[in-house]
């Protein structure tokens, strides 16, 4: 098939391939149609590339290469209990599909396993975040990340880290528990101008229904396995939060740090749109 025009060639796949970002060679369905109206490409070809399976068959996994069409957001890896040859296929294959990926709950053997074909990957020991993370991405709006103490911050940069993943500001509050009040009413002109808020808080888990007393903004409550015994490993701190007298606090699971950032980076879009 012939070339329709600069830089698409239509060769091995009529519809996989533009141009290359980071090396990888992608396809975005906007260019698609965009190519479509300045008739670079005929509509039988812009048809093919709509009518692909949703999803690519590895066999042992079903990557859903169509998530960010659908939702907004790419789809990533848990890395945790994956075998060693699936985390690698299911990392290259993401990774050329958008030209960026994101895991989470990775352990640094992971890590040295995806950087001995990835030296540009990026590992944070303290949230086990494993990521290739497109240059020069812009972060809009504010999602006010807090913890209760510093043995929280691995659940928090988790949330955090998730959110600037997807294109958000974060603004990182930590250690402002209700032991010392005082250290969070010094930030709460921060706190207050986000568009969401994130509490991340283990032992009784009061944080979120402080903050949730003290914003107009929602505030997702993240408990964490952090505490003594009676915590019961973050389930004292989950029924706090279940419990809070505050209103507009929504809760994430236990140490679900992940959940809360992608939350957050929803709400946070609705406030950049308007």
């Amino acid at each position: 098939m012939q070339d329709r025009g600069p830089g698409l060639s239509f060769g091995k796949s009529a519809l996989t391939e533009l141009r290359t970002r980071n090396g990888v060679e992608y396809m975005e369905a906007r260019e698609v149609l965009m190519k479509l109206k300045r008739d670079e490409i005929t509509l039988e070809e812009a048809e093919r590339y709509f009518k692909r399976e949703p999803f690519e068959e590895l066999g042992y996994a079903k990557l859903d290469t169509h998530r960010e069409v659908r939702s907004g957001f790419p789809e990533v890896i848990y890395c945790s209990r994956k075998a060693d040859a699936h985390l690698l296929e299911i990392f290259k294959k993401l990774y050329e599909e958008n030209g960026e990926v994101f895991g989470t709950r990775a352990s640094l053997h992971q890590y040295e396993l995806v950087r001995e074909v990835y030296p540009q990957v990026v590992y944070d020991e303290l949230s086990h975040i494993l990521k290739i993370e497109k240059e020069g991405k812009e972060r809009k709006g504010k999602i006010a990340v807090c913890t209760a103490g510093t043995a929280d911050i691995s659940v928090a940069e988790e949330a955090a880290q998730t959110a600037e993943y997807f294109g958000s500001y974060v603004e990182r509050i930590y250690d402002v528990g209700v032991s010392g009040i005082h250290r969070l009413l010094h930030r709460l002109d921060v706190i207050q101008s986000a568009n969401c808020v994130v509490a991340v808080a283990g032992m009784e888990g009061a944080l979120a229904s402080v903050l949730g007393g003290l914003v107009d903004k929602p505030v997702i409550a993240v408990p964490t396995s952090v505490g003594y015994g009676a915590s019961m490993n973050g389930l004292s701190a989950l029924l706090t939060m279940i419990n809070s007298c505050a209103n507009g606090i929504a809760v994430v699971n236990i140490d679900n740090g992940y959940g809360a950032g992608y939350i957050a980076t929803q709400i946070n879009r609705l406030g950049v749109r308007e």
